[in-house]
């Protein structure tokens, strides 16, 4: 790998094959170093690649500004509960960690607790994200040396969400989080009634709002839904129908995007789910 540029004693900008830049990192692997020499492979800890499209300098000078300590901590723990993620953590994930957990450090130390305001809303929506949030917290506490309050688990939570869908940006998933919280209070005021968000039926619909960010986030929603099966889902669920559109509505103003009808009969689908629920508990 060859030096493109030295961000500090640590951290060096590198080009790697000839042709891909990426952000070295090691304890004194900057030092001296001067761009055009090669990266010393004896000093070399850890190689960020920037995700697709994202500036290589900004990621450096990201990675430059977070202690050596940190970034290997959160690597390491991310490594831990590698099995529960279902993905492998990209630089952008690590560093965002990272982040996170330096200035949570820092907090900790000034004595300062974070509230946060979207518990809640992360508990119903994401447990098995803040199970494992948790989780690495736990690590974070045997192997960094510091305790960290419980509801640190949110914000880290909220990450693994992100990494998992919307390529390490976290602003996608506030939005969605925010959305999908809405979509739950329209659909209690359509049906006057309350709705149980823990149920089964419930997980369901949140996975299929989760993915359907996906899909609107990659420009591709659903469309193999034929007009036969949209007009019968209308027919045999014409409350849910209802009920379907007014989060249509919602949707489309939250998102600045059309939502396909093939979305629409699938949406219906689960909304008729949640209404035999409320019916049953009612």
């Amino acid at each position: 790998m060859e030096v493109l540029r030295v961000f500090n004693n640590n951290v060096v900008l590198a080009r790697r094959d000839g042709w891909q830049d990426v952000i070295a990192t090691g304890r004194g692997l900057g030092f001296q170093a001067k761009p055009g020499h090669q990266v010393d492979e004896e000093r070399l800890v850890r190689v960020f690649v920037p995700d697709e499209g994202r500036d290589s300098d900004t990621l450096g000078s990201l990675v430059a500004a977070i202690p050596p300590e940190h970034l290997d901590l959160a690597g390491r723990a991310l490594e831990s509960v590698h099995e529960e993620l279902g993905f492998e953590p990209g630089s952008a994930t690590i560093v965002a960690l990272a982040d996170h957990l330096s200035f949570a450090f820092t907090r900790r130390r000034q004595g300062l607790e974070m509230e946060y305001p979207l518990r809640a809303e992360v508990s119903h929506l994401y447990p098995d994200e803040l199970g494992t949030a948790a989780r690495l917290l736990e690590f974070v506490e045997q192997h960094g040396g510091v305790q960290l309050p419980g509801g640190e688990a949110v914000p880290i939570a909220m990450h693994l969400v992100t990494a998992g869908f919307s390529g390490g940006d976290i602003s996608a998933t506030y939005r969605m989080t925010g959305v999908i919280t809405q979509l739950f209070d329209v659909l209690e005021q359509v049906l006057d009634a309350p709705v149980d968000r823990e149920s089964v039926n419930a997980a369901r619909f949140i996975a299929h709002l989760r993915y359907f960010f996906v899909r609107v986030h990659g420009e591709r929603q659903l469309e193999d839904a034929s007009d036969r099966l949209g007009d019968s889902v209308r027919q045999a669920f014409p409350e849910a129908h209802v009920a379907a559109r007014r989060l249509q509505t919602v949707m489309e103003l939250r998102l600045g995007q059309p939502v396909s009808p093939a979305e629409l009969t699938y949406l219906t689908i689960h909304v008729a789910r949640m209404i035999e629920d409320a019916s049953a508990a009612g």
